[in-house]
């Protein structure tokens, strides 16, 4: 009992998710999926800003 109304969203869902189109941007996902960055920002940042956050930064990386 009560499973009906779960089953109901979930159909609700899936129909959406089936039937709706979608804007999908290939490149972005591509790039996600092999683990490249869009770009690296970081000439666009204050000196202040990358002083501030730099305790946060994987030292690794560099």
């Amino acid at each position: 009992m009560g499973r009906g109304r779960a089953k109901a969203k979930q159909t609700k869902v899936a129909r959406d998710l089936k039937y709706r189109t979608h804007e999908t941007d290939f490149g972005a996902l591509a790039n996600e999926l092999h683990g490249q960055s869009p770009s690296d920002d970081t000439d666009q940042l204050e000196p202040e800003e990358l002083e501030k956050w730099s305790d946060y930064t994987d030292s690794r990386r560099d």
